[in-house]
């Protein structure tokens, strides 16, 4: 059901994807994302809001400093590395040893944080934006979650042939820059430019993408979405029980890494859905 992948990283131990959920705790230190903006973007809420995640069963903290939802004004890279790079010397100099990923479409952004202490570069242009992306990680040896986000989808296109090229694209250039192909890790890019039916045709298909991709590692980032909210008809703060069903949804078809803002709930159901697709753990 879920392969087994080995991600390379860079001063540590290797992290395993498998059958075991991981968990992605969201921080964004913006004052205009779509769910949380404002909420963490000073340093020390920042670093509060991340022993929280932590403490609750992240397994990874990703920091963003620019917001991607529709509308959301374009941030320079100065304004960026002054929201994220506070956070993450705050973060390592607590003596926090958790994995960071650095959230970010900008090259000299990610060379920065991972200079810093992050770890790996989480792209939501899938390595096709700023050419210097692909070189920066494979020189500094660190893996890329590569998000799907192709502009010019519209609401006619087939979702899953069209995902499957776009991230084929990807790998050639991760291929080309020397990046192991291991150590990218496939994200459908929920909400980004497709439609309700597409977002739901993808959740429904990711084991489509696995088979596709078998040497790759799948993140599922659906947390708060429009995708939920339209359904339901409701608020980003009154999303987490559609955010639990498609975190399950995603687990059973194949989800490795889940990138979400309330921890423990998500961590609760993938720790159920885990037992029941593979029985509990011994000796509970």
């Amino acid at each position: 059901m879920h392969a087994t992948h080995t991600i390379s990283l860079r001063h540590r131990p290797p992290l395993v994807l498998g059958r075991r959920a991981l968990v992605m705790g969201i921080l964004n230190v913006t004052p205009d994302s779509f769910s949380d903006g404002g909420s963490h973007d000073a340093v020390d809420a920042a670093l509060a809001h991340a022993r929280l995640m932590l403490a609750e069963g992240a397994d990874i903290i990703d920091i963003g400093g620019e917001s991607t939802r529709p509308g959301a004004e374009p941030v320079g890279v100065q304004e960026e590395l002054d929201r994220v790079m506070p956070v993450i010397d705050a973060i390592r100099a607590a003596g926090i040893a958790a994995l960071i990923s650095i959230d970010t479409m900008k090259p000299l952004v990610a060379h920065q944080a991972l200079e810093a202490g992050a770890d790996i570069v989480n792209d939501v242009n899938g390595l096709q934006g700023a050419p210097e992306m692909a070189e920066i990680a494979a020189v500094m040896g660190a893996p890329v979650i590569a998000m799907h986000w192709d502009r010019d989808w519209t609401s006619d296109t087939d979702p899953m042939p069209a995902m499957q090229s776009y991230f084929q694209a990807t790998l050639d250039i991760a291929t080309r820059a020397g990046i192991d192909r291991q150590n990218l890790i496939l994200d459908p890019g929920f909400g980004f430019t497709k439609t309700l039916n597409q977002n739901y045709s993808i959740l429904r298909q990711l084991a489509d993408l696995t088979q596709a991709f078998p040497d790759n590692g799948l993140l599922v980032g659906t947390s708060r979405k429009s995708m939920i909210g339209k359904l339901l008809d409701n608020q980003p703060s009154e999303r987490l029980a559609g955010t639990i069903a498609t975190t399950v949804q995603g687990y059973e078809r194949g989800g490795h890494i889940f990138r979400v803002h309330d921890v423990a709930p998500n961590r609760d159901a993938l720790r159920v859905a885990e037992a029941t697709l593979y029985a509990p753990p011994e000796n509970r």
